[in-house]
């Protein structure tokens, strides 16, 4: 056996730790805390291959899984669109102008806005429809005197889709504002002053004149205009 010491083992060199994978709420806090100039306030307009920036200057630390995943997000959101309608310019990291934004690029946001408030008011308007047609079957409900199910059968609905249409009509009408009282089928207007029933004006009410004969109202189920 040699009495010379043995030569030290050199310590093994594990290779760097790869990022860990973030979410994407993860992802937009790292991006606002490291470069709060781009990324929080309204949206800006992003620089060509920003996540090469990103990269080279926050090694490590997104993977490019994740950073694409946020970028795809942030750049689909409506202010970023609206964004590139509007802004001069695009934005570096540090929030400094970094090239235009070509004629081309400004189109195709602002296509796509077109494109959401179209289908926005499209589906606005399918729910109003579906709102006023649950109106009328809750109104037809209670005027019939059909059983529920033998109702559900004449309206095509299950029972239970009934049910539910009807729980949900309900609570449409309850949030409704309230409607101004009708009189003869028009709203009544408000006696306040200097309206109809003012003091000292012509047609001030029946006790205006005391020898003002009144003319007897017109039955509303006589002349059919009783809203049913």
């Amino acid at each position: 056996m040699s009495d010379t010491p043995d030569a030290p083992v050199p310590e093994a060199t594990s290779p760097a730790e790869p990022a860990r994978e973030l979410s994407p709420v993860e992802c937009a806090e790292q991006l606002k805390q490291r470069f709060p100039a781009l990324f929080t306030g309204p949206a800006k307009p992003l620089k060509l291959r920003i996540q090469a920036d990103i990269q080279q200057r926050a090694p490590g630390v997104f993977t490019k899984k994740a950073l694409s995943a946020f970028l795809r997000r942030h750049t689909g959101s409506t202010s970023y669109l609206v964004a590139m309608t509007r802004a001069p310019h695009r934005f570096d990291l540090d929030g400094q102008p970094a090239g235009e934004i070509t004629e081309e690029h400004r189109q195709v946001a602002a296509e796509e806005l077109s494109r959401r408030r179209a289908l926005r008011q499209e589906r606005e308007q399918q729910e109003e429809q579906a709102r006023r047609e649950r109106a009328h079957l809750l109104r037809d409900a209670e005027r019939s005197s059909l059983t529920p199910a033998n109702f559900a059968a004449l309206k095509g609905l299950t029972l239970e889709a009934l049910e539910a249409q009807l729980a949900l009509a309900r609570e449409e009408a309850a949030a409704r504002p309230p409607q101004p009282p009708m009189r003869d089928g028009r709203p009544s207007h408000s006696r306040g002053p200097g309206g109809p029933g003012a003091p000292g004006r012509p047609g001030a009410g029946p006790c205006a004149d005391p020898h003002r004969r009144l003319r007897p109202r017109a039955d509303p189920w006589q002349h059919g205009t009783r809203d049913l």
